[in-house]
């Protein structure tokens, strides 16, 4: 089965977004089929490392408070909107990262590039530093502090 589904998951993911995304019929399912067989093929020529989350039963709770911050986030950005631009102070903000395993680094990424109001510009693998874009400073926001506290320190108790 691996050798000709090397990664039945991702295949069966595939299928089912094409699915989702096309009407359904026969040609729709064996097109789709397809298209995830080579994808699990081309991503096992990639060979990424496999993940083993240590403590995976705090996913759920880090998920949910992602989720709520995103809703949060959206009225925050919403409002400072409507109140309109002269009352923002966009900005860079420097944060120094104690987390180093790669895939929870592109999970902490992909959080604050989805958080609406911030976006991941720049890591320095060496130093461990990011830089974080943040729509609004002037708030009084400790945007490091939210980083570190709120994703950064329950991936490490996740992933390392």
């Amino acid at each position: 089965m691996t050798r000709h589904l090397p990664h039945p998951i991702l295949t069966a993911t595939v299928i089912l977004m094409w699915l989702l995304l096309n009407r359904f019929s026969v040609g729709h399912l064996l097109l789709g089929a397809l298209v995830g067989v080579i994808a699990g093929k081309a991503m096992s020529a990639l060979r990424p490392p496999r993940v083993r989350p240590r403590r995976w039963w705090l996913i759920p709770g880090l998920a949910l408070r992602v989720l709520g911050d995103i809703g949060g986030s959206n009225l925050a950005v919403a409002g400072q909107i409507l109140r309109g631009a002269e009352r923002r102070v966009p900005g860079f903000v420097e944060i120094g990262l104690r987390l180093r395993d790669p895939f929870a680094l592109g999970i902490l990424a992909t959080i604050l590039t989805a958080m609406p109001g911030t976006a991941w510009i720049q890591y320095d693998r060496a130093s461990g530093r990011l830089l974080l874009h943040a729509l609004d400073l002037g708030d009084g926001t400790d945007w490091a502090g939210i980083v570190r506290e709120r994703y950064e320190g329950p991936l490490m108790e996740i992933f390392e």
